[in-house]
């Protein structure tokens, strides 16, 4: 038998790797490239330009493919495609959050949320950038009471169009990635209203496609667009604000899997609870948190390498009987500072990894259980808020783990700091919705 040529720290790796070990070798050697290596620059047009020119390559190389189904020009790997994510954080979060948004969530709500006619017309151009779109759900006044949201899309029989409308100050879309420059359509949360019997009746939150921006990147009429402009964190991310003044768009524009309007403006819908059809379409975009927790973790772990090798070449007071000064890492105090995070980023890391494979396993199964997916929701949320958390605690203590170095932009440290803290949720808690959607969308 051949020796086993592995050394112990490949196989240990390997072990974090997990099922997907693969794919994030290969996302290392591609991140090594000039284009993708770390950088880091306030400058919010140096940064969003080099994030454009980073997704173009992504594209060109198939990128993107794995995030879609195999019927709809993918390979539908889906725990590929959230890996793949994940390794993007260790590059560049403004990165990980801009594809997560063109990818992950644009075109996760256009193939979960949408049918066949969407599918044909929109996910190639998707795939390809040919389309950049937008994931307009969060309001000013609505952040993650989702159910609550004020836009809305009233149905008008004769045209056969949905009115789209911010129907009060606090509905405008608000921090929306891709809406500041880049995006061209949105998928626009917003409660869908029919009439019956002369009377509205609100059927409740919908998707909607709505066009924003014309082939020279002007707002479309009836549209406003604007620019939150320079941020704590995240500069490669065009954040921006929408307002909808009564922006009509066809009837086939609703994403209409989980509820469907006919011509006349007969609602309906396969799930007859509203309650349940709200979260069930919800649940379908469960891969955006999946991939937020996981960024965050993968950022907390390059972190704690910056500070640990650090660790072992900085050396600080003389040792008794000794001419060497001792390594900063041979402290006891700077052990018991790291080496806690580094277990803590281990056990995470495992739990990402079964968190990835299950929902893999689910979303790729013709006949998903029920049950089974309101757990991974559940335990995708825990486990989001348990890997963002720690991303804070771990990236500060790194930080002044290396001391006056940490402070320099080449190390990294204090990016990485600002743009966790600027695309984690906020931890505001509500009664009708989730408290984990990602606030940087």
């Amino acid at each position: 038998m051949a020796p086993d040529m592995t050394s112990t720290a490949d196989h240990l790796r390997n072990t974090l790797d997990g099922r997907w070990r693969d794919v994030k070798n290969e996302m290392r050697i591609r991140l090594a490239d000039e284009v993708f290596r770390p950088h880091y620059t306030p400058n919010t047009v140096i940064a969003r330009a080099k994030v454009v020119e980073q997704m173009r390559i992504m594209a060109a190389a198939g990128g993107a493919d794995d995030d879609f189904k195999k019927e709809h020009g993918g390979t539908g790997d889906i725990g590929a495609a959230i890996t793949r994510l994940e390794m993007l954080a260790m590059s560049d979060l403004s990165l990980m959050v801009k594809a997560g948004v063109q990818w992950g969530l644009f075109g996760g709500a256009v193939e979960n949320l949408g049918t066949e006619r969407h599918h044909e017309a929109y996910v190639k151009k998707i795939i390809n950038l040919e389309l950049r779109g937008c994931f307009a759900m969060t309001e000013t006044g609505h952040g993650s009471d989702v159910q609550s949201l004020e836009t809305t899309a009233t149905y008008d029989a004769e045209t056969q169009e949905f009115v789209i409308d911010s129907a009060t100050p606090t509905a405008r879309k608000d921090y929306i990635g891709g809406a500041a420059e880049t995006a061209t359509m949105a998928a626009v949360f917003a409660q869908l209203i029919t009439t019956e019997d002369g009377k509205p009746v609100n059927h409740g939150v919908h998707c909607f496609l709505v066009p924003i921006r014309d082939g020279d990147a002007n707002d479309l009429p009836g549209v406003a667009t604007s620019d939150n402009h320079y941020k704590g964190g995240l500069p490669g991310v065009d954040n921006g604000r929408i307002v909808f003044d009564h922006v009509r768009v066809p009837r086939d524009n609703l994403l209409n899997k989980y509820g469907d309007v006919a011509a006349d403006g007969t609602y309906s819908s396969p799930i007859e609870n509203p309650n349940r059809r709200f979260f069930t379409m919800l649940g379908t975009l469960v891969r955006g948190r999946i991939t937020v927790g996981g960024s965050a973790g993968a950022a907390a772990r390059v972190a704690l390498d910056i500070a640990t090798r650090y660790a072992l070449q900085r050396r600080q007071f003389s040792a008794p009987d000794e001419e060497a000064e001792v390594l900063i890492m041979d402290y006891l105090l700077h052990q018991r500072r790291l080496f806690p995070l580094i277990a803590r980023s281990y056990a995470l890391q495992f739990a990402q990894n079964e968190l990835v494979a299950k929902c893999h396993d689910l979303q790729t199964a013709e006949a998903p259980d029920a049950e089974e997916q309101r757990e991974l929701e559940s335990r995708a949320a825990g486990l989001k808020a348990a890997n963002t958390w720690h991303a804070s605690r771990a990236i500060q203590e790194a930080r002044e783990a290396c001391g006056g170095a940490g402070y320099m932009a080449e190390n990294r440290l204090i990016a990485l700091r600002a743009d966790t803290e600027c695309s984690l949720p906020s931890r505001v808690t509500t009664t009708s919705s989730p408290s984990w959607w990602p606030r940087n969308c």
